[in-house]
């Protein structure tokens, strides 16, 4: 976006009284076990060079709260990590109200919130219920929700059997999970957006 069109559109929404929303966007794989390798301040960058606002990260795992306009978010970072940073990644940006939502939906509230993860779907999940039977320890609770499903692994994410093999339980989506710490986190960082 050149800056001229940045401009004309600033000073659009001064005259509309138009305000960009808030947004949370979830890059699937970033930084994780030396792969993708993205340092946060690059993808504040892109998210900057996409005319967003108020970019912030949380972790170096690919977390990121911006302000925007209406668009196909999702396509424009995945387009301009793979033209910037040579990253073929799966995104998935969600508007506030929707990221809130989901979190908010989340049936699990252990104290410590690394136990519990919510799985942030780009379709609707459907569960292969004879496979999370055979790999599902016996504390541990999956749940499906509206854009999401949900895990509660007391003994540890890390020990899970159901997982690690999450992407073969939940079928018919794309998956990227946050733990329950993280999510709130981000939540914070909306504000009151």
């Amino acid at each position: 976006m050149t800056i001229s069109r940045l401009m004309a559109l600033c000073c659009a929404r001064k005259m509309t009284g138009a305000r960009m929303a808030a947004h949370v966007a979830l890059l699937r794989g970033i930084n994780v076990g030396g792969a993708n390798r993205l340092p946060m301040a690059d993808l504040k960058r892109i998210a900057g060079g996409l005319g967003w606002r108020e970019a912030r990260s949380y972790l170096a795992s690919g977390n990121l709260v911006f302000e925007a306009d209406e668009g196909d978010h999702e396509a424009a970072l995945r387009e301009a990590l793979r033209r910037e940073a040579g990253l073929r990644i799966a995104v998935r940006v969600l508007d506030a109200g929707r990221f809130r939502t989901i979190a908010a939906a989340c049936p699990f509230s252990p104290e410590d919130g690394r136990l519990a993860h919510v799985y942030f779907c780009w379709a609707e999940p459907e569960i292969d219920a004879g496979l999370l039977e055979r790999l599902r320890a016996p504390d541990e609770r999956l749940e499906a929700g509206e854009g999401a499903v949900y895990l509660d692994a007391p003994s540890g994410i890390g020990r899970s059997k159901l997982a690690a093999n999450l992407e073969r339980v939940v079928r018919g989506t794309e998956l990227t999970g946050r733990n329950l710490r993280t999510v709130r986190a981000l939540d914070g960082m909306l504000g009151a957006a």
